[in-house]
């Protein structure tokens, strides 16, 4: 290796040992960043001058000169990166500045909603951007401070001229929360969440659909068992399929979250909310397989970590395309994560398990989130329906 980032290559080296890089991959990663010393050096720039946005900009040149993907890795080149700033050559990454006043209270705002109301993430963000938009909606001469009734209505008819139904809906909800927050803090004179009016209209509303009993076998068959990535895939499937885990929950369990003397499992989902199920034998005995025969090692506590290096815990996008590769494997139609989580419901629907019990085992807030299953059980239905004047025998 010639170039800025020559005299590192060793300290880099034991990093991606220490990651759990293979020799061979270790020797695969060490070429890309000789590539990316010798663009450094091309360009006038020292070891100092690396970071983030410089691999993003490296990358893009990689790609302009047509090298595939697979000749090149961005988590190996932000580990050298990282190795640098161990060891004192490039300064460690600074918390990024609110750039504007209207940065600042969108981050208060964000810091209420996680902190206070304790909602998810990816609900938070939602709500964030949602207020973004708002913001840029008003009138810059008059601001927050003079929004009126009028110009809340206005940016929920703006909204509902552009957007569905389901969205608009999901506007009105945080603008009201945005709009008390403004108020609570001082920011506004009166609390106008109250002109952010519910919408109501028709939209599409089917029934929630599983995956038949035979599908469902065909995805885990189609697991093989004998491979690390085939162990960790059946173990995914298996805990979809019998309690029926949002992927994001799936991804995020953790060693500690399991009480093998008890037969529990603590589930992290919406909300922060925590709830105990019991741990099936099969669900059990497929994460135990994993866990003996699959997981590579390391301190991380996450159950699933990702099959190569480096070895951390999978995103939920993962556990998505698991489903999706093996009904390809299976050759059934291709169906997302959530689905399975539908075939759960439909199938205690169809053994007459009530409603309430069909809650505890989804951990919805609401059991009205969970009426929807009701309409499932067609024969039950049928049994309710009246009979159609003069419609006998049709």
């Amino acid at each position: 290796m010639r170039g800025p980032l020559a005299p590192f290559a060793e300290a880099y080296r034991l990093e991606l040992k220490a990651r759990g890089y293979t020799a061979r991959s270790a020797v695969n990663e060490l070429r890309q960043v000789g590539r990316l010393s010798a663009w450094l050096a091309a360009s006038g720039m020292t070891a100092a001058d690396l970071s983030v946005e410089r691999v993003e900009e490296f990358l893009v040149v990689q790609r302009a000169q047509g090298r595939h993907r697979a000749s090149w890795s961005r988590p190996g080149l932000v580990c050298m990166v990282e190795v640098l700033r161990s060891l004192g050559v490039v300064e460690a990454e600074q918390p990024r500045r609110a750039a504007s006043a209207e940065d600042l209270l969108l981050e208060s705002f964000e810091r209420y909603l996680l902190v206070e109301r304790g909602l998810a993430a990816g609900t938070v963000r939602g709500y964030v951007e949602h207020a973004r938009r708002f913001l840029a909606g008003l009138d810059p001469a008059g601001g927050l401070g003079s929004v009126t009734a009028a110009d809340v209505t206005s940016a929920v008819l703006r909204e509902s001229a552009a957007v569905s139904v389901a969205t608009t809906q999901n506007f009105v909800a945080a603008l009201k929360s945005f709009l008390r927050f403004c108020f609570v803090e001082g920011l506004v004179a009166r609390d106008v969440s109250e002109a952010a009016l519910a919408i109501t209209g028709r939209r599409r509303s089917s029934l929630p659909r599983g995956i038949s009993a035979a599908d469902a076998k065909a995805l885990l068959a189609s697991c093989d068992r004998r491979s690390a990535l085939g162990r960790r895939d059946y173990a995914l499937l298996v805990i979809l399929l019998r309690l029926g885990l949002r992927r994001s929950e799936v991804a995020g369990l953790c060693l500690d979250d399991i009480d093998w003397r008890a037969g529990e499992l603590v589930v992290r989902g919406k909300g922060a909310r925590q709830d105990r199920l019991p741990l099936p034998a099969d669900v059990g005995e497929a994460i135990a397989a994993y866990l003996r025969r699959g997981r590579p090692e390391g301190d991380r506590r996450e159950i699933f970590l990702r099959a190569r290096a480096p070895y951390g815990p999978i995103a939920p996008g993962t556990v998505a395309s698991t489903v999706r590769r093996a009904c390809r494997r299976a050759g059934i139609a291709e169906v997302g994560s959530h689905r399975l989580r539908h075939t759960v419901a439909c199938e205690m629907v169809a053994a007459g398990v009530p409603l309430v019990e069909i809650a505890e085992v989804l951990r919805h807030h609401s059991l009205q989130t969970t009426a929807v299953y009701a309409r499932v059980d067609l024969n039950r239905l049928r049994l309710l329906a009246a009979p159609w004047p003069g419609g006998e025998g049709r």
